[in-house]
């Protein structure tokens, strides 16, 4: 991906980069390589809709993260810390920053989710948290460095909906919608790095159309109009139909270790292991933590407690035990926030300093000094 002169379209890969990735190069196999790349873009869209950032942000951090693992290798940098990374700096390039402590509880929690431990919140205090944070800003440093500080992307969404208008499609009842949706699963493959947005953005419409049985002009062909090529925009299609033939495992090597044991073949049942562990040591903490036992109403408040509680999300955890601190830690950091925020007021509400206008009542004539504040006192 060398650019020769300064440039604000998308740097593109080689034939040689396609052909032999660092990872690659290095002993990973291609449907590993490609299933991490898959998981780690997977983990960065669904952190960024739990923390409400734009969709330009998302695509960039996917796409950043797309190019690191082709000038790096997996084994060199573990996807974790890659995805906190790119997710971390994508928020600064597009001008939506996130707390660091925010980005590091959400992939921690959909981590925690996707394997089945127990969704606890981090504090913020433990040797834990101070590690991720570490490795977060360590990721961002070095897919700079490695990128050459060319973190341009530009992406096919506002293509997309010109040509869509020029077509006179955009009234379709299905197909801007699974247009668009194709270009966001796109972005789960190197895809973005191998063509420019008007031959992706030409290559969903084609597949789209194909799939709502609408034609297309043929003489001259419509995709000339927008500067691309016909074989790009089938290839273009072609990838977009390889992703739902796509079957992921269910566990995906997240460090070094991990990928040691992937490729050993115990990661799976380390990971359950682990899950065992985990769920035990939880339980533990819940009855150390619990009130007196005597006390039957608390216990069925506690019985109530869905672990994944301030998530929003359907997906059972693999016990019915609940967790005692689960309604107090298992929170979004939004809504962190906002109870904080609700502190700050009743504090100040506590304290007298209470906002909105300020009433004026000035002393009266021969009144005691004890009887109010002067009246230049309000100014």
């Amino acid at each position: 991906m060398s650019v020769s002169s300064l440039s604000l379209r998308n740097p593109l890969l080689t034939p040689a980069q396609i052909s032999a990735s660092p990872s690659e190069t290095l002993g990973l196999s291609a449907d590993l390589e490609a299933e991490m790349r898959a998981y780690g873009c997977h983990l960065i869209e669904a952190a960024g809709i739990v923390l409400r950032v734009p969709q330009v942000v998302m695509a960039c951090a996917q796409i950043l993260f797309q190019r690191f693992y082709y000038v790096a290798s997996f084994q060199d940098f573990s996807l974790r810390s890659t995805v906190l990374g790119a997710l971390f700096l994508a928020c600064k390039v597009e001008e939506s920053p996130q707390s660091i402590r925010n980005i590091i509880n959400v992939v921690d929690i959909l981590v925690k989710r996707d394997r089945g431990y127990p969704e606890i919140v981090t504090d913020g205090y433990d040797s834990e948290f101070y590690e991720r944070k570490n490795e977060m800003v360590i990721a961002e440093l070095q897919i700079l460095r490695r990128l050459g500080f060319n973190v341009q992307v530009e992406l096919p969404y506002g293509l997309l909906v010109n040509y869509l208008r020029s077509l006179e499609l955009t009234d379709h009842p299905r197909l801007p919608q699974l247009a668009w949706n194709y270009l966001n699963d796109l972005l789960r493959t190197p895809t973005y790095l191998c063509f420019q947005p008007e031959t992706i953005a030409c290559g969903v419409i084609y597949l789209a159309a194909y799939e709502c049985d609408v034609p297309l002009p043929k003489s001259p062909p419509w995709w000339t109009i927008f500067d691309a090529n016909g074989q790009d925009v089938v290839m273009v299609a072609k990838a977009t139909i390889a992703i739902y033939l796509y079957r992921p495992s269910r566990v995906v090597p997240l460090d070094h270790d991990e990928l040691s044991m992937y490729v050993a073949g115990t990661l799976a049942d380390h990971v359950a292991a682990e899950r065992d562990r985990r769920w035990e040591k939880a339980r533990a903490e819940a009855e150390v933590e619990s009130v007196p036992p005597d006390s039957a109403g608390t216990q069925r408040d506690l019985a109530a407690i869905d672990v994944s509680a301030g998530y929003g999300s359907s997906v059972s955890s693999p016990t019915s035990r609940p967790l005692s601190r689960a309604h107090s830690r298992s929170r979004s950091p939004l809504r962190a926030q906002q109870q904080q925020q609700q502190q700050q007021q009743q504090h100040h509400q506590h304290h007298g300093y209470r906002r909105g206008p300020v009433h004026h009542h000035p002393r009266k004539q021969g009144s005691s000094a004890g009887g109010g504040p002067p009246e230049n006192s309000h100014r």
